[in-house]
């Protein structure tokens, strides 16, 4: 039996290298995409983003908080405005991003100490963005604010440490954890390749067996396995692992050193959870394979499958957001345990354990698919074995003449 899987195995590595479908898809494909992928966002973070200002007040302190929110990373003026008609026209022909408002009588307001609104216009449409605007410019406002009610308290004669406790009585410190940078390439990227890694080897997965049998070549496979359908799942299922394997290399050798993506300590536990997640994706495309009898029709299962895997995930959109037969869904694609253990293990630098859940999922997917995979791969196989008659020579039934 092993050394029927090795020859298979063997075989299905001939078939990858030499057929120009499989080694670009495996092969050829993989590495272009993951350098594609890190190259769109080599900038990493969204910085300088255009910004009006609309200031009413042209007061010391509305030109001290426009300096200031110059001075940080999201914000960079570009426009002075005098209406919101004038800001509105700037946002929807996309020449600004955002614009901060700056009221009548604002710097009297403070300094009397009545309240004041100051308002930040963001183009929600561009989430992130709008996030990284609101962030800064609400961080430079309330310090500016506080700024100058501090030193009014101090000509006063009032020590720093009290009149910094009347005008923040509260202290809050943030801590943005496991991505404080909102770096897009560090995020992105590993989820990008991932999910474009498992619709490879589920979309070269669902042609292995019937190609086999459109090809006229299962009589040949069927004789080198003893007729046995789980020498030939082995056997393609090894080959394909040592392709991921490649595959596993070039994401954590070359792609995440060069675009600085690595974790230090965490490709271990990577490489375990990258196996199940590929054992899964190719238990999957055989199962189909062997379920659907047209190598089209398999294509267009998988297609179907694969392609919403990186929505569904919840990897841009939390899973318990969605509707509930979306989240039924998502549960039904092994790229969802997956990157929930993948968020433990990579970003969090969790020990494996901590992934045990998603890791039982992952195996849950493999026995079951592989199980389906064999049975109906035999019960083909069955029906096609060809019983051989002996022939036997003229007249030997009489002894021979």
């Amino acid at each position: 039996m092993i050394r029927a899987i090795l020859h298979i195995t063997l075989r299905e590595w001939k078939r990858i290298l030499t057929r120009p479908d499989h080694c670009l898809v495996l092969l050829v494909m993989p590495a272009f995409l993951f350098f594609f992928y890190a190259y769109i966002y080599e900038k990493q973070q969204a910085e300088d983003l255009p910004v009006a200002i609309w200031d009413e007040d042209h007061s010391p302190v509305s030109r001290q908080i426009t300096f200031l929110l110059e001075q940080t990373p999201s914000i960079h003026i570009t426009h002075a405005v005098s209406s919101q008609a004038e800001l509105e026209q700037l946002m929807q022909s996309q020449q600004i991003t955002g614009a901060v408002h700056f009221p009548k009588n604002l710097e009297k307001d403070i300094k009397s100490r009545h309240p004041v609104k100051v308002s930040i216009f963001t183009n929600a449409a561009s989430l992130v963005p709008g996030k990284l605007i609101y962030k800064d410019a609400t961080t430079v406002i309330v310090t500016a604010g506080s700024g100058v009610n501090l030193q009014k308290f101090m000509k006063t004669g009032m020590t720093e440490e009290k009149a910094m406790a009347l005008i923040m009585p509260v202290s809050l410190t943030t801590y943005p954890l496991y991505n404080p940078t909102y770096n897009y390439q560090h995020y992105l990227v590993p989820g990008l390749i991932t999910v474009a890694l498992q619709m490879m080897i589920i979309m070269v997965a669902v042609l292995l067996l019937n190609k086999e049998w459109s090809e006229g070549t299962m009589d040949e496979l069927r004789h080198m396995a003893r007729n046995s359908a789980g020498n030939i799942i082995a056997g393609k299922t090894l080959a394909h692992l040592g392709v991921s394997w490649v595959n596993f290399v070039l994401i954590t050798g070359i792609i995440f050193p060069f675009f600085a993506l690595d974790h230090p300590g965490t490709t271990f536990h990577l490489f375990i959870l990258f196996n199940f997640l590929a054992l899964a994706c190719i238990g999957i495309g055989l199962m189909i394979s062997a379920l659907a009898g047209d190598a089209m029709l398999a294509l267009d299962v998988g297609l179907f499958y694969t392609s919403p895997a990186f929505v569904f995930s919840g990897f841009t959109f939390p899973r318990w957001g969605m509707p509930w037969y979306d989240q039924y869904y998502a549960n039904l694609m092994p790229y969802t345990p997956f990157l929930d253990a993948f968020f433990k293990v990579y970003f969090m630098e969790l020990p494996l354990r901590y992934a045990m859940p998603e890791v039982i999922k992952l195996l849950l997917f493999i026995g079951f698919t592989f199980f389906i995979a064999v049975f109906f791969l035999q019960l083909r196989l069955n029906k096609t074995v060809t019983h051989v008659i002996p022939l036997t020579a003229p007249g030997s039934e009489n002894g021979g003449a």
